[in-house]
């Protein structure tokens, strides 16, 4: 079978990572992001025990942001489901993450507070997808006003040098946004 076929077999999983923003007020945004994990065979969990086909998690994390420094004032976990009740325990573990910006090392901060044995290795790769999503929703919400990113173009700069080939810290981009 070539790598490029298109799959015959039976579908068995779908992770899904959804992540919207919404304005709160002047001076915030709301980031919203959405994983869910659905079975669609029968399956066992490691204990053994038999399950329907069905969604096996379903969380939703909800941060306020400050819409010009892109610090996280708040968070907000729900779990609606999980194959276990002990993940219900971990429903408060990225709560340190308040006061972190969304900016570079934004990841290995999330791994390290809420990570590992500390949380719910689902809700940080959620809290880790949302991160770009979330710059993405500001520069949004930025760029309908005429002025738009004008007035905020070191903030720009600060989200964007170096997380691609078209915003590397020596290219044209970079430059010419450094020269305003």
């Amino acid at each position: 079978m070539l790598f490029f076929e298109k799959p015959k077999g039976k579908k068995v999983h779908t992770r899904s990572i959804e992540v919207h923003t919404y304005e709160y007020n002047e001076r915030r945004l709301i980031v919203e992001g959405s994983l869910t994990d659905h079975r669609f065979q029968e399956y066992h969990l490691v204990t053994g025990e038999k399950k329907p086909p069905g969604i096996i998690h379903q969380m939703f994390i909800r941060l306020l942001v400050d819409n010009s420094t892109l610090e996280i004032e708040d968070v907000q976990v729900e779990m609606p489901s999980v194959p276990r009740e002990e993940c219900l325990e971990t429903i408060d573990s990225i709560a340190p993450v308040k006061g972190l910006k969304i900016a570079g090392g934004f990841t290995s901060k999330v791994k390290k507070l809420a990570g590992g044995n500390r949380g719910c290795s689902h809700m940080v790769a959620l809290l880790t997808a949302m991160a770009p999503a979330a710059v993405q929703g500001y520069a949004a919400y930025q760029s309908q006003k005429p002025s738009g990113f004008a007035s905020n173009s070191a903030i720009v700069v600060q989200f964007l040098v170096n997380t691609c080939w078209p915003w590397r810290e020596d290219g044209p981009l970079v430059k010419e946004h450094r020269r305003r």
